[in-house]
């Protein structure tokens, strides 16, 4: 699979660039929740599989847990999250990247 493909789901956009995908929440999903005030972010080399939660994002309208996209493992955190939360009510959608997998089966992107 080469070069960039979008695909959304759930609420999440998830981003492969060629090496891991990218995964972040949709304006709609954050125009939903309003303000976002927290996110419990995965920890590097955690494991999900498709459908298990892996976010939970606390905003001034609800607190919700977002299932996973894909199966794998968490490569990164954005940490710019933890540092200044604003940064996922400010940026644009593609800026304001939450986590990144590896280890995927790209069939199981293929087919979101």
């Amino acid at each position: 699979m080469a070069g960039v493909h979008l695909k959304r789901k759930d609420n999440l956009w998830i981003l492969f660039n060629g090496k891991e995908y990218c995964v972040g929440l949709t304006n709609e999903a954050q125009e939903e929740l309003g303000a976002i005030t927290f996110v419990s972010l995965p920890k590097v080399g955690q494991s999900f599989k498709q459908g298990d939660a892996f976010a939970e994002v606390e905003a001034e309208k609800a607190v919700n847990e977002f299932p996973s996209p894909l199966t794998g493992v968490i490569s990164s955190v954005n940490e710019k999250i933890d540092a200044d939360i604003q940064v996922l009510n400010d940026e644009d959608e593609m800026v304001a990247w939450i986590v990144s997998f590896k280890e995927v089966d790209p069939a199981e992107f293929d087919k979101l």
